[in-house]
């Protein structure tokens, strides 16, 4: 974890540890991306043909690591060539920030293809501030997207 300080605030970032993860996927030279996946993609565990262990630094992906197919692969190297583009975005804590807290929520009905069960996610500011967030799968399949 790096940590930037300036009269307008605090940024905490992951530029070293992004710079490695390219490197060492020989992704350094890639091409980049402006988002880290498609909206619309839906993966499944038997999308494709199965390649050898891979590890995903990302939760979307991480349910499929004992059988990782090209579909999860290619997902992934979109995924490190979203990072090329800004090493060092991360979390900026302003000085002048205010006490207001909101929060945000969303719920995906059926996400995942193969068990079709839904995800919740949240997230919090405390002014402008990210200061908490979660996604979860839900360990049943709802049946409506209320229940979800």
């Amino acid at each position: 974890m790096e940590v930037a300080r300036c009269k307008e605030g605090i940024t905490l970032y992951q530029r070293k540890y992004t710079l490695d993860l390219l490197q060492q996927s020989r992704h350094f030279a890639c091409k980049s991306t402006s988002t880290p996946m498609e909206y619309n993609t839906k993966l499944q565990a038997d999308s494709g043909e199965p390649l050898p262990a891979i590890s995903y630094a990302v939760d979307c992906l991480s349910q499929f690591r004992t059988t990782p197919t090209k579909p999860h692969q290619q997902a992934a190297f979109k995924i490190l060539r979203y990072l090329k583009t800004s090493p060092t975005q991360g979390l900026f804590f302003p000085s002048n920030n205010t006490t207001v807290l909101k929060g945000y929520s969303n719920s995906d009905w059926g996400a995942f293809l193969d068990t079709r069960r839904s995800i919740t996610s949240w997230c919090f500011f405390l002014g402008s501030a990210l200061i908490s967030w979660k996604s979860k799968k839900h360990i049943t399949v709802s049946r409506s997207s209320t229940e979800a």
